[in-house]
């Protein structure tokens, strides 16, 4: 019988034009997953403030993240698609869409809506499950499909950062890189708001020490306690000594309490403490985007420069690379099996 099987990513402007990064910011960031307030108080917030001020910031950081290609969050994912689909069973058939804007869950859902699949498989491309991002895609999913008048079995694959498949094509990224040549090594995670880790971690009194150091299965929706267990599965497969590397949370929104350590003013720590060659991961982010080129590559190499820093070097991420289509079919096969 046939099966379809749908990978998502976050979502991306349509162009890096101030209307449509408005847009983009208006859809995503009324997600009442992703800002947790009254839809009130998020409307004002978001329609008054944030999208008509911060659009013209990000409109021209967007322009130098687009290539000719347009946004490689998107020609990324259809080059993923494009290596992937041959590599499933033939009774499969793949499909990619964006959690956010386009192509839309609303249009390609519609398309598998159509055909009479035995089996729907949903892959959100998010390597550590947080509510907002893989709650929030399954959730729009699932009030999509809600409405269908046939409803196939729907498997969703909530997360991946513990699977080998994953963690090798992760490391597949690093191995030329001589580590003992950094002063540091930095996994650099996007944040999210504290109120959000102590909703979906299930330990009674859940604490930031709790979750870097005792990993358990009560912890295994725990956004926090997954990054630093992602960490560990990759140090250890590439043999980084215990005491060269460390965990740090970036592109922090407003001013509540977010995951820390924060991002930049570690790295600005790091130059002043004499260290003059950093080399950072990103391994919440599959395909390069805003968050890994323009503030990795060039916000923090700027002020890692301005503080006594020489260079900091951003590992290459998993875009479409054969490597990482491999492990997705190995994901997948496990999930449609």
């Amino acid at each position: 019988m046939k099966e379809a099987v749908l990978i998502i990513n976050l979502g991306t402007p349509d162009s890096p034009k101030r209307g449509d990064v408005a847009r983009y910011l208006r859809e995503f960031l009324m997600d009442g997953r992703v800002i947790d307030i009254p839809i009130v108080a998020r409307a004002i917030l978001v329609n008054g403030i944030i999208a008509p001020f911060r659009s013209g910031q990000s409109s021209k950081a967007y322009k130098e993240l687009w290539t000719d290609r347009g946004s490689p969050l998107l020609f990324h994912l259809e080059d993923l698609a494009e290596k992937l689909a041959p590599m499933l069973p033939k009774n499969v058939d793949l499909f990619y869409a964006m959690r956010y804007q386009n192509p839309s869950l609303d249009e390609v859902l519609g398309k598998i809506e159509k055909k009479a699949y035995s089996k729907l498989t949903v892959l959100p491309l998010y390597p550590q499950y947080a509510s907002s991002t893989t709650g929030s895609t399954a959730q729009r999913v699932m009030e999509i499909i809600s409405k269908w008048e046939v409803i196939p079995s729907v498997d969703f694959k909530q997360h991946f950062y513990q699977h080998p498949a994953y963690l090798k094509a992760v490391t597949s990224t690093a191995r030329n890189y001589d580590f003992a040549s950094f002063d540091r090594v930095v996994f650099s995670y996007h944040g999210v708001p504290v109120r959000h880790i102590k909703k979906s971690c299930k330990v009674p009194g859940c604490t930031e020490e709790g979750c870097k150091n005792d990993f358990n299965e009560a912890r295994l929706y725990c956004y926090r306690a997954a990054c630093y267990e992602t960490t560990r599965g990759i140090v250890k497969a590439l043999n980084i000594p215990e005491d060269h590397y460390e965990v740090v949370f970036q592109s922090r929104l407003g001013k509540d309490p977010w995951l820390e350590p924060y991002a930049e003013p570690r790295i600005i720590e790091l130059a002043k403490e004499g260290k003059k060659r950093v080399l950072v991961f990103s391994p919440a982010f599959v395909a390069d985007c805003l968050e890994t080129t323009i503030e990795i590559g060039d916000e923090y190499q700027e002020v890692f420069e301005e503080n006594g820093g020489e260079e900091l070097v951003l590992v290459e991420n998993l875009n479409s690379r054969d490597e990482w289509a491999e492990a997705l079919k190995e994901i997948l096969l496990e999930q449609t099996a």
